[in-house]
């Protein structure tokens, strides 16, 4: 059991957060459909049809009488984010209130309750509102070992991700699958809608390019959500040795992959509204260029360019600021580009990777040293930049995607627990 001290603070959290848990467990909001089904579920699952609007989406988290008498008499650990949220009391804070018995948090990129910067260290610490040992996943130690997993009977997954294959959180989610079916722990993962869910697109990963920022054959944009992707990573025996992992989830509610999903909480720091998110699978790529995603601006992932590139139509100088503190790319240097938010209405009405921008600004510049060792990591291959620098047009590069697509298709509707787009 966490430790509280005495004081008078922690007193008033602890009743904030009982309250607060009564509320989950013995209200339902009238304007919340039913909740009716939980993991272990085969199949396609048919639910609210799409006049529901988005209030009615309820994550997996916030649907406690679906998991919270199912975990009371356990050894708990959390792997949990700033995104791990009921409501407005974090996830960890819930349980803890409940009475549940939680030993440590596992945290992934970007930390616990903070906003710890991406590729930023994050140390193992303890957090100083509970006192629970924080057990970083991030940097040289992304897989918890054998004395992290010691005195756990069960590891509770909730994370927001964005459904994207370089997005790291399902690696993460890859790791921890392994590390359970290692020490015969199970776990749960709280499912969470995908904000990109609503489309697949990009080449399939090779597995001569598997990295920390794509550990599977996936592409690019999957559509799926975490505990979808998790079925498949057992299903399709993923795992080192093909080991299986005890596995059970708790279902978004009326959520289908049709569905835009805006996020109630920023999935990390240079995520900043729901333009970045959709922009970032196309944009992303770019990061294995020579050309600023904008970090150490307002907008990140939605504005490209650097210093002298000859065809922009916007201009932008990235700083040092919260989130991007690091040194981005050209700090202070006055970089030419564009600004991509007015294309994102046309990439929701027309969902795919956007592969024109990219082009253009390789066509455009003297081409030395345009691409990093990084990129082919991104694409999951190293056909994408070979067209590229060949001249194939956007269409062409598309095409060559089609039949591993096919095939990554029939895989994933294997997995599916929500009505498909």
């Amino acid at each position: 059991m966490a430790i509280y001290s005495n004081n008078f603070r922690n007193f008033i959290f602890f009743l904030i957060t009982a309250c607060w848990a009564f509320y989950l467990t013995s209200c339902k909001p009238s304007s919340r459909i039913s909740e009716t089904r939980t993991g272990k579920v085969s199949g396609n699952q048919a639910v609210a049809s799409e006049s529901f609007n988005e209030a009615s989406i309820r994550p997996g988290a916030e649907r406690t009488r679906q998991y919270f008498s199912r975990i009371h008499d356990k050894r708990v650990a959390v792997v949990a984010n700033p995104t791990s949220m009921i409501g407005n009391v974090h996830l960890v804070d819930s349980i803890l209130s409940a009475g549940i018995q939680v030993v440590r948090v596992f945290t992934p990129e970007h930390g616990f309750r903070g906003q710890a910067e991406a590729g930023e260290l994050v140390n193992n610490s303890t957090d100083a509102l509970t006192g629970l040992p924080i057990v970083s996943l991030y940097g040289d130690h992304r897989k918890p070992d054998i004395v992290d997993m010691q005195d756990i009977d069960l590891v509770i997954f909730d994370i927001q991700d964005v459904g994207v294959r370089f997005y790291t959180y399902i690696s993460t989610l890859t790791l921890v699958m392994e590390a359970c079916a290692e020490n015969n722990v199970s776990l749960l993962v709280l499912d969470r809608p995908n904000p990109n869910g609503f489309y697949i697109d990009g080449p399939v990963l090779k597995p001569e390019f598997t990295s920390f920022v794509g550990m599977h054959p996936i592409p690019i944009v999957y559509g799926m959500t975490m505990a979808e992707y998790a079925r498949m990573v057992n299903g399709q025996h993923w795992l080192k040795d093909s080991l299986i992992c005890d596995l059970d989830w708790v279902e978004v509610s009326a959520y289908t992959h049709s569905r835009h999903y805006k996020l109630p909480v920023n999935p990390s720091p240079n995520l900043k509204d729901m333009n970045a998110i959709y922009l970032y699978p196309s944009i992303c790529l770019f990061e294995g260029t020579k050309v600023s995603v904008g970090r150490g601006t307002d907008s990140p992932f939605c504005v490209v360019g650097y210093p002298g590139y000859p065809d922009g139509n916007y201009q932008f100088t990235p700083v040092s600021i919260p989130g991007a503190s690091l040194k981005p790319p050209y700090m202070n240097e006055l970089c030419n580009g564009y600004n991509l938010v007015p294309y994102v209405d046309e990439l929701l009405e027309n969902p795919g990777l956007k592969l024109d921008w990219l082009i253009r600004m390789y066509q455009s510049s003297d081409k030395t040293g345009f691409f990093t060792s990084f990129f082919d990591k991104l694409a999951g291959g190293d056909a994408l930049k070979q067209q590229i620098e060949s001249g194939l047009t956007e269409e062409e590069i598309r095409q060559s995607w089609q039949d591993d697509l096919k095939k990554f298709r029939a895989i994933r509707k294997k997995y599916l627990l929500y009505r498909d787009f």
